[in-house]
C-alpha cells in the first residue's frame, strides 16, 4: 500500500537540519553521465510486468509472494555498538514504520516490488530524525541524476501532479532506493520478470491455448468438406448460412458434444494434433522452470513436475532460505544501516535469522560441531555461533 504524506508545493520534507557542509565526494568517471538534472523514468514497463508477470501469470505470482513473505518474516534487529538494543528509536520505527503498517508489511511491499520491478523505494518522513517510513510505488518514482554521480532529487507523480524530494543540506537523502543490479543502467535495477518475460510470455500462451480448447469442447476442430469427389463448390450464399449455422448453433461451450446435422454431400473430417504438436504441455512446464529459476525459488516448492534437483522438500526450501531469502534480507539490512546509520549514530540495522525454522537444522548442526570443538574456548565458540555476550 502506497500512502502519500505530503502536500503538494512543501518543500524540505523529510529533510534534516544542516548539521555542517557535506563533504564533497565524486567519481571522476561521473562526468560522463548524461542526463544531470534532469529526471528518467524507469525504462522497463513496470505496468505490463505487474499485469502479465504478476496478475495473469500463476507461477510469477507465487514466486514473487513467496519471497516477499519469506524475507519480510525474517524481522530486522537493531545493535547499538554491538549490543542488540529493542527500545532504541530506530527498533521501534522499524517495528511500526508508520500508523498504517507493521514493519513485516512495510518490507513485504518493498520485496515485492523490488521482484516486480527491480527498484523499491522508501521514504523517510521527519524533521531531524525520521519519524515514519513509507513505500512508494514503483513505476511513480523517477531518478533526478546528480553530477556527482548519484541521485540529488526523485520526483514522485501521480495523476499528472508531482512533487520533488531533494537531499538535505547535509547532503542526507530523504528516499532510499532497494534495486537489483542493472548491467546497462546506472539509476535503476533489473527486474526479474524482464529477464523471465519470454518464459511468462510462453507460459501465458499455453494457457491461453488451453483455454481456447476447453471452450472448443476439449478436442481439435474438424472440417466440413463438400463435393470431395466431383469438385463441386457451394455458392457464397450457401457458404455464408453454413457459416452462420456453424457459429450459433456447434460453437461455444453450451454446445460442446451436440451432433451436427449434415445434408448431402457433406461430410465431416475430424482433425487430430500430432504428438509434436501435444509437446505444449512439457514446454509449459519448461517455462514455468525458466521462471522460477529467474526469481530463485526451487521448481519442487512450486509443485512443478519434471524437475528433482533436491531430494526432498526439506533441501528445496532450505536451498531457497539459503541461496534467495539470505542474501535478499541481509541485502536489505545494509541498506538500511547505511541509509539510517547517519541519522541514529553508533546504530547498525541486521537481519535476525536466529527464529527462522526452515534454517533450524543447520544451526542445530553448527552448535554440535561448537560444542564438540574442545579447543575453542567459550567466547569463540559464542562468537562463531553468532551469539553475543
Amino acid at each position: 500500500m502506497v500512502s502519500i504524506r505530503w502536500p503538494f508545493g512543501q518543500g524540505g520534507r523529510g529533510r534534516a537540519p544542516n548539521r555542517g557542509a557535506p563533504e564533497e565526494k565524486a567519481s571522476r568517471a561521473a562526468v560522463l553521465l548524461s542526463g544531470v538534472g534532469r529526471a528518467r523514468w524507469t525504462p522497463n514497463d513496470y505496468a505490463s510486468l505487474a499485469r502479465e508477470g504478476y496478475q495473469k501469470n500463476a507461477v510469477a505470482y507465487r514466486c514473487i509472494r513467496m519471497i516477499a513473505e519469506a524475507a519480510a518474516s525474517a524481522p530486522f534487529a537493531v545493535f547499538v555498538e554491538g549490543v542488540r538494543d529493542e527500545v532504541h528509536p530506530l527498533a521501534r520505527l522499524i517495528r511500526r514504520p508508520n500508523p498504517e503498517q507493521s514493519g513485516a508489511e512495510l518490507m513485504e511491499a518493498v520485496y515485492g516490488a523490488l521482484q516486480v520491478s527491480g527498484n523499491a523505494w522508501v521514504e523517510a518522513v521527519g524533521d531531524e530524525v525520521p519519524e515514519e517510513l513509507w513505500a512508494l510505488r514503483s513505476d511513480r518514482v523517477k531518478v533526478v541524476p546528480g553530477r556527482s554521480g548519484w541521485p540529488e532529487a526523485w520526483e514522485y507523480c501521480v495523476d499528472g501532479r508531482s512533487v520533488r524530494i531533494g537531499r538535505g543540506a547535509d547532503g542526507w537523502a530523504p528516499v532510499m532506493q532497494l534495486k537489483l543490479w542493472h548491467p546497462l543502467d546506472d539509476w535503476y535495477g533489473l527486474s526479474p520478470l524482464e529477464a523471465a518475460a519470454q518464459g511468462v510470455d510462453a507460459h501465458n500462451a499455453a494457457g491461453a491455448w488451453n483455454k481456447a480448447l476447453l471452450d472448443n469442447a476439449a478436442r481439435p476442430s474438424g472440417a466440413l468438406v463438400y463435393g470431395a469427389q466431383k469438385g463441386e463448390r457451394l455458392t457464397d450464399a450457401q457458404f455464408e448460412a453454413l457459416k452462420d449455422q456453424l457459429s450459433s448453433a456447434y460453437s461455444g461451450t453450451e454446445n460442446a458434444g451436440r451432433p451436427i446435422l449434415l445434408e448431402g454431400g457433406m461430410d465431416w473430417k475430424p482433425l487430430s494434433l500430432t504428438p509434436a504438436e501435444m509437446d505444449f504441455v512439457a514446454g509449459k512446464h519448461a517455462a514455468a522452470r525458466e521462471i522460477a529459476l529467474a526469481f530463485g525459488v526451487p521448481p519442487q516448492l512450486l509443485g512443478i513436475p519434471g524437475d528433482a534437483t533436491y531430494a526432498n522438500y526439506r533441501e528445496a526450501n532450505t536451498a531457497f532460505w539459503r541461496q534467495t531469502v539470505t542474501p535478499l534480507v541481509r541485502k536489505a539490512a545494509g541498506a538500511m544501516t547505511g541509509w539510517l546509520g547517519g541519522r541514529f549514530p553508533g546504530c547498525e540495522v541486521r537481519a535476525d535469522l536466529e527464529a527462522v525454522p526452515a534454517l533450524q537444522a543447520e544451526r542445530d548442526a553448527l552448535w554440535a560441531r561448537l560444542e564438540a570443538a574442545s579447543f575453542l574456548t567459550e567466547e569463540e565458540r559464542r562468537r562463531m555461533a553468532g551469539v553475543g555476550e
